[in-house]
């Protein structure tokens, strides 16, 4: 390929500023078509960011000639179907987080690309920013010694909005696979494989405090990594807003460190027994372009990105252990 040309299937909140705009800001890289089913809204965007094709069909997108590889941006529940359509127009995918509503199905999504023999890359952003290259560096350099533990907490509140599952998709399972937890913590799970190396076990339990809630709102679990470390989380959201935290701690026998999953104005904080030293990283404006640099690099033959299917699919895995454990 000359120049990657790329179409958005589901041009939505998350492409306004996440994502969006950085397939026109990468080197060798375009933004050439995008798609929403609401054709006003399809229109909207397009007039936005200055792109020039817009569509209210998939499928017309898809086989645009012009475009040569999609970005799946829809909610999880059309993941499968989309990928299946992309892959069979023999186009490289890159799909939102999380992959899919369950392990099978992104299994699935792998088959389908491989045997299509087209990429398939997911939009596990954070293996790419400032910020968590900088903890995956401090671990690596053995600046807390060797791990021991980690734990992991997110409180978050729960607006009148989130807790309504017709109009949120995150809290209706049959969208999002379940609620919240499926939503953050894929993110989080994927963080662990890319800092620490798989997880090979897991378990959990959960609860539902919101009666509109088909999904869960309050989870418990553990787990344990192909090393021998072991973790756990914890994930509310159905607290106040005062009671807010995100915060991972990774304990070592020389120090500890700990950081934010999802605020990147948090500083990382490494501590050692006689030295606290604190790293501010602010997220970029797009947080997706370092990540979409690399897909762009792979595609035309110069790079690796390194996050594919085959690396996402075991955050699906983790959370398909965590809630088969609670039943």
């Amino acid at each position: 390929m000359d120049k990657i040309n790329w179409g958005i299937i589901g041009c939505g909140k998350v492409c306004e500023v996440k994502s969006g705009p950085a397939f026109s800001k990468v080197e060798h890289s375009n933004l050439v078509a995008v798609m929403r089913r609401n054709a006003d809204k399809a229109s909207d965007y397009a007039k936005k960011h200055h792109v020039p094709i817009w569509y209210s069909d998939a499928d017309e997108l898809i086989h645009n000639a012009k475009v040569n590889a999609i970005y799946i941006a829809t909610p999880p529940s059309s993941h499968l179907e989309y990928v299946r359509k992309a892959a069979k127009a023999g186009k490289p995918v890159y799909v939102e987080k999380p992959m899919g509503r369950t392990f099978a199905e992104c299994e699935e999504m792998i088959r389908v690309c491989k045997d299509a023999g087209v990429p398939l890359f997911v939009a596990y952003y954070r293996r790419r920013l400032p910020y968590f290259l900088k903890v995956k560096k401090l671990l690596d350099s053995r600046a807390i010694g060797t791990p021991t533990l980690i734990t992991l907490t997110l409180i978050k509140s729960a607006k009148q909005s989130d807790t309504d599952p017709e109009t949120n998709w995150r809290i209706n399972p049959e969208i999002s696979g379940g609620g919240y937890f499926h939503d953050l913590a894929s993110h989080q799970f994927d963080l662990f494989h890319f800092l620490l190396g798989d997880i090979r076990e897991a378990n959990g339990s959960f609860s539902t405090h919101h009666i509109n809630n088909e999904g869960q709102d309050s989870i418990s679990a553990s787990f344990q990594f192909e090393s021998g470390l072991v973790g756990s989380g914890s994930w509310t959201f159905t607290s106040i807003w005062e009671h807010y935290k995100d915060e991972v701690v990774i304990y070592g026998d020389q120090g500890k460190l700990t950081f934010a999953c999802f605020n990147g104005k948090i500083p990382i904080v490494l501590e050692t027994s006689n030295k606290r030293t604190e790293f501010n990283l602010p997220y970029p404006e797009h947080v997706q372009q370092p990540l979409i640099t690399t897909i762009v690099d792979e595609l035309m033959g110069k790079g690796k990105s390194p996050s594919t299917g085959q690396s996402a699919s075991k955050a699906n895995w983790v959370i398909d252990q965590v809630l088969k454990s609670a039943h």
